[in-house]
């Protein structure tokens, strides 16, 4: 197999890991970026989970999460596309 395919070949390239520059709420909740959107993800997820916020398919949001969902529940798959409004090109 060739150096660039197989699992995980040109990640940093994929929409998933390019870097992406974060809005401040965003970033009040995940950390600084930039950082590809997986990451992102997985740092939402993280702070979910450690400040027990998931109920069911639905996220209940703290004051942190309302700044970034604008709203005071959202689904999970709501969550992905407010998120978008969070995150530019990295410069």
């Amino acid at each position: 197999m060739a150096e660039n395919e197989g699992p995980g070949a040109g990640e940093e390239n994929d929409g998933l890991h390019r870097p992406l520059t974060l809005s401040n709420e965003l970033s009040n909740v995940v950390g600084d970026g930039p950082m590809g959107r997986a990451d992102v993800v997985s740092g939402l997820w993280d702070y979910i989970k450690r400040n027990d916020l998931q109920d069911g398919q639905e996220i209940r949001a703290d004051d942190k999460l309302k700044a970034v969902f604008h709203k005071d529940r959202v689904s999970m798959f709501e969550m992905n596309e407010i998120l978008s409004d969070h995150l530019r090109e990295a410069r």
